[in-house]
């Protein structure tokens, strides 16, 4: 088995009206969150990663010009969940997660990975902080506005 690196991406998916995207997890029924996903190989560029997590758990492709990832040098170290840190070397117990954000349309189609994720649900911006299970989640889209007014200006 080869073990998860403990460096990862979390991105939040927002409308121009900071409605949010966010995902149930399939071994977790109530776990909601924005995508999320580990590096692949620690070379691995992190919107490289970010770019492939949010196609593979929504199927929306960044393509740089309509769909545009936002890195926001802003990174979080959080302790893993004990019920996930089998799936990483002995010994580790912290994450260190990057924070992008994509802005797209209302309508965009939502293709879910269905071994991940099994509903998704749009909701206003502090909605959907209320029902992250992650503070670390939660806490990115609490800051949405405000990271998008630096982007804009």
């Amino acid at each position: 088995m080869t073990h998860k690196i403990p460096e990862s991406v979390l991105v939040v998916i927002h409308t121009a009206d900071l409605d949010v995207l966010l995902i149930e997890r399939a071994g977790n029924p109530g776990f909601w969150q924005s995508v999320t996903g580990s590096l692949d190989a620690p070379d691995e560029p992190l919107l490289a990663t970010a770019t492939r997590e949010l196609f593979e758990e929504t199927g929306i492709h960044a393509d740089g010009e309509r769909i545009v990832l936002r890195d926001w040098q802003l990174s979080n170290v959080y302790e893993i969940y004990p019920v996930w840190r089998h799936r990483y070397a002995p010994g580790v117990t912290h994450n260190t997660e990057h924070v992008f954000s994509v802005e797209v349309p209302r309508d965009i189609a939502i293709t879910l990975a269905p071994r991940e994720h099994v509903d998704y649900v749009w909701l206003p911006y502090l909605a959907a902080a209320d029902k992250c299970f992650s503070p670390s989640n939660a806490e990115a889209i609490l800051q949405l506005p405000r990271q998008l007014r630096k982007f804009s200006g």
